[in-house]
C-alpha cells in the first residue's frame, strides 16, 4: 500500500486551498471556505452518472466527500489496453459494479496510443472516450491515472518506444522530455475534460498524476489544471492515504491485507488487479513478460470469477451499505484471550458503533473470547486470516446489533423492510445478537435457524452452508418495520446482489451474476448471467409484482420473506463443443539467413551516438535496435565481412528484456541459438535488462568455404536474429528504459574483418492494431498472420512435428464457431508438448498477437485466452496463425494444439466483432 506524504502545508500550496486542498476549481470546498468542518456520519451518494449536474468533490481528513455526503472508494484497478475488445469493457465493468466495487482505476498507456512522435490515436481498441462513457453508464467512479509513466508491468512502464531514442531524462523537468509529455497529456485531458464528475459530464471522480519529485508535481499540477481538469488531484506523497493492496493471491491473503488497510482508517481503497486481463502483443514489461496478467485477480483473465472473488464481494458491499466506515477513529485497546488473535479496535464517533479488526498470523486456526457489548464473545479465526466484527450497528428500525461473531456484509432498506446480511466461512455457527428491549416476534424462515430471547438481547443461531441462504424474519415491539436477517456462507454471498434504483433498492439472490435493474410500473426487470439453473428471489420496492429476467417473464410466487420467488429455476448454459484444430499448413521462412538475400532497403547502422544508457563500443557504430526506429519484436541484423579468411569464432553481445533470444547465420550455416540467461530474481522490477555475449565457433567445412573465396567482392554475410524482447519499467528517473535493445556488438577470432551491417525490425504500425502488436518477422512484414493470406500453397501438416531447424516455421489454420447468441464463453487456445523441446511461439488470432509461448521446461504459461470480439464466435470463421522459432538442437513444435473452454454463462453482453483487417 501507498503510504508516503508531503507536507500538508506543502500540498496546500500546491493545492491552493486552506485544509486537505483537494476540491479545486469547479469542484467546491471540501472543508473550510465555508463548508461544515465535520461531515457527519450519514448514507453515501448514490450511483454516479453523467447526470448534467455539477457535483462538488473533496476530502477531510477521513474520507472523500461528495456534494457533502462521506464516501469510501472501494476501487478496482483494470487496464482496458489489456483487454482489446471494447464490447468487454462493459462486461467487466458491470461485473465489478455487482460484486461491490463503486469506482474503477484506469491507468492510460502513453505507448499504446503514440507510435511515432505527435501521432496519437484514440480509436478503435485505445477509444478512451468510450472506456469513460461506458464507466458512467455502469454507475462507477472513475480514478483516471494517465501517467505519462504509469508502471503497470507494461513496457517501459507505459512510455513510448520511440520516447527511447529521444534526448531528455524521463519523470524529470528536464525541457525535452516536457515537450512530448505535455503533448500527451494535452492529448488525454482533452478527453478526460469531457467526463468530470465535477461537470456532471461523466464520472471521472480523480486524477492521479506520476511525479516523482516536488518540482516535476508542480509542473504537472499547473498543466492539468491549464487543461481544464477541476477535480482532485492525487499524488503519491500526497496527504490522503492511498490504499493499494497488490499480490493477495488467496481469500484469506485478501481478507487480511484490505481489513489491515481499513484499520488504519484508508478509505481510498484499490484492489490491484480487479481483472488482469492479457498482455497481448509486446505489451508486457519484463517484470511480467507472459501473457496473462493479473493472475491473483478475483476476476480472472478469462472473465471468470476466481477464488478470491468472495472477501472482495463482501468487503465492497459491507464499505458500500454501512456508512459507519466512513469515519472511524482509533478506539480504546481491546485483547483477546488468545494473544495470537490481534485485534485493532475502531469506533464511529457520530453514531458510537465500533469496529473490531481481527488478524491471526499463525499457523493454525485459533479459537478464543473477544470482549465485545460487555461479554465475552466466542471467536474462532482460521490460520493466517483476517475478519472483521462490529457492535453497535443500526439495523434499521430503531434495532442495533450488540455484537456478531461472523461479518456483517450489507444492511440496507427494501420496500417495507430493513435487511441485514452476514456472512462467515461454510461450517461455522453464525451467532447474532440484537439489543431488543421489549421481546419480538422472530420467525424462523428456514429450518436451520434458531433463535432466543434473554434479558433484552434476542440471540439468533444459523449454521452456515447447510442449505445455501438462510432467512430470520424480525417483527415489533416497538417498530412498524420488519427486520429480515440473511445468513450466507462465502459461495452463497456470492448470489447476493444489491442494487440502487431512482425508485429505491432491490436485492436479488440466485443467479451468477446481476448485470442490470430497470423498475418499470410493476415490473422489475433484471438482466444477468447463470451458469447452472437456479433459483431467483427479489426483493424490490413496495409495489413491484413481476419479474423478468433477460426479457422474460419469470413465474414467482410472495414467499414468506417477502419476497418474489421464481416457481422454476433459470435455465442455465447449455454444452459447447469446441471444433478440433487440424488443416494445417506450414512455410518456412528467414530468408534474410542466406548470403544473397537483397537487404539493400534495409537501415544501414551508421550511427556513432546514442541517447541509450548503454554505451557505444568505442570506434564501433550503434547496433541499438530503437535508434533505427524498430522499437518491438524481433529484429533481424546483416553484417557483410571483409576480410573473413581464417575466420575462427563469433561473438556476439546483445541486451534484451526478459526471455531474451538470438540466433546466428554465418554465409547461410546455421551457428547456433542463444537464450539469456534468468538472472536470481528474474524480471523483478528493477532487473529489466538481461546482457549476454553469445560465442559461436565457425564450423571447419565453413572455415573452408571462407579461405576458399573467390575475391574480395564476394563478401560473406553474418546474419543474426534477436528477439529482443521488452524495454525496462523503468520505477524511477535513470531512464533505464533507454538500455539498448539488440546487438550491441560483434567481436571475431581468428580474423578481423571490417564489417557493414544493415538491420530491419518492424514494418509500419498496424494502423489498426498498434505499435506493439508486430515484429520484424519476415511472415510478418509479408502478412502470412493475417486473415485472407492465400496460404494454399502452403505444406499441409499436422502436429506435433518432428522437425530440427534453426530458424522460423510459420503454421496457419482456420476454425468455425457457432456459440448460441444468448451465451457468453471464454475460449482459451492451449498449446503444450514435451518440455525437452526448446522452442518459442508467437500466437496470432485474426492477425492479433495474443502473445508469446515458450516451451521448455519451465514455461510459464500454456493457455492463451482468445478475447471475445477478436475471436468470432457467432457463426464465424477465425484465422490461427503460429510463428515457431526453433534453435535445430531439438525437435521443434508445436506438440498439441487445441481450443478449450474457460467458461460459459447464459447472459453476457452483446460483443461487437474488433475490426481485424487482413492481407492487401
Amino acid at each position: 500500500m501507498e503510504l508516503s506524504r508531503l507536507s500538508r502545508r506543502a500540498f496546500s500550496a500546491l493545492a491552493g486551498t486552506t485544509v486537505l486542498g483537494l476540491a479545486l476549481g469547479g469542484s467546491g470546498a471540501a472543508a473550510g471556505s465555508g463548508a461544515p468542518r465535520t461531515v457527519p456520519t450519514g448514507p453515501p451518494p448514490g450511483p454516479p452518472g453523467a447526470d448534467g449536474v455539477p457535483h462538488r468533490v473533496g476530502f477531510d481528513r477521513y474520507s472523500p466527500l461528495v456534494d457533502g455526503r462521506r464516501l469510501v472508494l472501494w476501487s478496482g484497478e483494470l487496464h482496458p489496453f489489456r483487454l482489446p475488445s471494447p464490447s468487454l469493457w462493459r462486461d467487466v465493468l458491470q461485473k465489478m459494479r455487482a460484486h461491490g466495487y463503486n469506482a474503477v482505476s484506469v491507468p492510460v498507456a502513453w505507448n499504446h496510443h503514440s507510435p511515432a512522435p505527435g501521432r496519437y490515436d484514440f480509436t478503435g481498441v485505445r477509444d478512451l472516450d468510450l472506456f469513460l462513457r461506458t464507466a458512467a453508464e455502469t454507475g462507477l467512479y472513475v480514478i483516471l491515472r494517465p501517467g505519462p509513466y504509469i508502471g503497470a508491468d507494461v513496457d517501459a512502464g507505459g512510455l513510448p518506444g520511440w520516447l527511447t531514442a529521444a534526448g531528455g531524462r524521463a519523470r524529470t523537468t528536464d525541457p525535452a522530455y516536457l515537450r512530448h509529455a505535455d503533448e500527451w497529456l494535452t492529448r488525454v485531458d482533452a478527453i478526460a475534460a469531457r467526463h468530470l464528475y465535477t461537470k456532471g459530464t461523466g464520472t471521472v471522480l480523480l486524477y492521479r498524476v506520476d511525479a516523482p519529485r516536488r518540482a516535476d508535481l508542480s509542473h504537472v499540477y499547473a498543466k492539468v489544471r491549464a487543461d481544464g481538469i477541476d477535480v482532485p488531484v492525487l499524488h503519491g506523497d500526497s496527504p490522503v492515504v492511498w490504499g493499494e493492496v497488490r499480490g493477495a493471491r488467496t481469500e484469506a491473503e485478501e481478507r487480511r491485507a484490505h481489513l489491515a488497510r481499513l484499520a488504519d482508517g484508508v478509505t481510498l481503497h484499490n484492489v490491484h488487479m480487479a481483472f488482469g486481463g492479457t498482455s497481448w502483443g509486446w505489451l508486457a514489461a519484463p517484470s511480467a513478460p507472459t501473457a496473462s496478467y493479473g493472475s491473483g485477480a478475483a476476476i480472472g483473465e478469462g472473465r471468470n470469477p476466481t477464488a478470491a472473488l468472495a472477501p472482495l464481494h463482501q468487503l465492497g458491499q459491507l464499505l458500500r451499505h454501512v456508512p459507519d466506515l466512513a469515519r472511524l477513529e482509533r478506539a480504546a485497546g481491546v485483547r483477546a484471550a488468545d494473544a495470537r488473535i490481534r485485534v485493532r479496535h475502531l469506533t464511529n464517533p457520530d453514531t458510537g458503533s465500533h469496529v473490531y479488526v481481527l488478524r491471526n498470523d499463525s499457523a493454525e486456526e485459533v479459537s478464543s473470547t473477544l470482549p465485545m457489548d460487555g461479554t465475552d464473545v466466542p471467536v474462532t479465526l482460521p490460520a493466517r486470516d483476517a475478519r472483521l466484527l462490529a457492535t453497535g450497528l443500526d439495523l434499521g428500525g430503531g434495532r442495533k446489533l450488540a455484537h456478531a461473531t461472523v461479518q456483517p456484509m450489507m444492511l440496507l432498506s427494501v420496500g417495507r423492510r430493513d435487511v441485514a446480511v452476514f456472512t462467515g466461512r461454510a461450517g461455522e455457527t453464525a451467532h447474532v445478537v440484537l439489543d431488543c428491549p421489549s421481546e419480538p416476534w422472530p420467525t424462523r424462515l428456514d429450518e436451520e435457524a434458531a433463535w432466543a430471547y434473554d434479558r433484552g438481547k434476542l440471540h439468533v443461531t444459523v449454521p452456515l452452508g447447510v442449505d445455501g441462504l438462510t432467512r430470520v424474519r424480525v417483527r415489533g415491539p416497538g417498530s412498524d418495520r420488519e427486520l429480515l436477517l440473511l445468513f450466507a456462507d462465502d459461495a452463497t454471498s456470492l448470489r447476493l446482489w444489491p442494487y440502487e434504483t431512482p425508485s429505491g433498492k432491490v436485492l436479488v439472490h440466485g443467479p451468477a451474476l446481476l448485470r442490470d435493474v430497470s423498475l418499470s410500473g410493476s415490473t422489475v426487470r433484471l438482466t444477468g448471467d447463470t451458469v447452472e439453473e437456479t433459483g431467483l428471489e427479489v426483493w424490490g420496492p413496495r409495489g413491484i409484482t413481476d419479474v423478468t429476467w433477460n426479457g422474460d417473464a419469470v413465474s414467482t410466487t410472495v414467499s414468506r420473506a417477502g419476497s418474489l420467488l421464481s416457481d422454476w429455476p433459470l435455465p442455465g448454459v447449455p454444452e459447447l463443443v469446441l471444433p478440433a484444430l487440424d488443416g494445417w499448413r506450414r512455410r518456412t521462412e528467414n530468408p534474410e539467413s542466406e548470403p544473397g538475400y537483397d537487404d539493400s532497403g534495409w537501415a544501414v547502422a551508421d550511427r556513432t551516438a546514442s541517447h541509450s544508457t548503454t554505451p557505444v563500443p568505442d570506434g564501433r557504430p550503434v547496433l541499438f535496435a530503437d535508434d533505427y526506429g524498430f522499437h518491438y519484436g524481433d529484429v533481424w541484423y546483416r553484417g557483410h565481412l571483409t576480410g573473413a579468411a581464417g575466420l575462427e569464432a563469433v561473438s556476439l553481445a546483445y541486451s534484451t528484456g526478459a526471455q531474451g533470444l538470438l540466433m546466428a547465420w554465418l554465409d547461410g550455416e546455421p551457428l547456433g541459438t542463444h537464450r539469456m540467461p534468468e538472472p536470481d530474481g528474474g524480471g523483478a522490477e528493477g532487473r529489466g535488462t538481461w546482457t549476454a555475449e553469445a560465442r559461436f565457433p565457425v564450423p571447419e567445412r565453413l572455415r573452408t568455404r571462407l579461405r576458399e573465396r573467390p575475391g574480395a567482392g564476394d563478401r560473406p554475410v553474418l546474419s543474426v536474429l534477436v528477439r529482443r524482447t521488452q524495454h525496462d519499467q523503468d520505477a524511477g528517473t535513470r531512464d533505464t528504459h533507454k538500455a539498448a535493445r539488440g546487438l550491441t556488438s560483434a567481436a571475431f577470432k581468428g580474423a578481423a574483418p571490417e564489417v557493414r551491417w544493415r538491420l530491419r525490425g518492424q514494418a509500419a504500425p498496424d494502423p489498426v492494431r498498434g505499435p506493439l502488436n508486430n515484429g520484424g518477422l519476415y511472415g510478418e512484414r509479408w502478412g502470412w498472420h493475417l486473415p485472407g493470406y492465400d496460404d494454399a500453397g502452403w505444406e499441409s501438416t499436422s502436429f506435433p512435428r518432428a522437425d530440427r531447424r534453426q530458424g522460423v516455421t510459420w503454421y496457419r489454420t482456420g476454425f468455425r464457431l457457432d456459440v448460441p447468441p444468448d451465451v457468453d464463453a471464454s475460449i482459451g487456445l492451449v498449446l503444450d508438448d514435451d518440455p525437452a523441446r526448446a522452442y518459442r511461439v508467437q500466437v496470432f488470432l485474426n492477425g492479433w498477437n495474443m502473445g508469446q509461448y515458450v516451451n521448455d521446461a519451465d514455461a510459464p504459461q500454456h493457455t492463451f485466452v482468445l478475447p471475445n470480439g477478436i475471436l468470432r464466435t457467432r457463426a464465424a470463421d477465425n484465422t490461427l496463425a503460429l510463428a515457431v522459432l526453433a534453435d535445430g538442437g531439438t525437435a521443434s513444435g508445436p506438440g498439441t494444439v487445441r481450443l478449450t473452454l474457460l467458461g460459459a454463462a447464459a447472459g453476457g453482453v452483446p460483443v461487437e466483432p474488433v475490426a481485424s483487417p487482413g492481407r492487401r
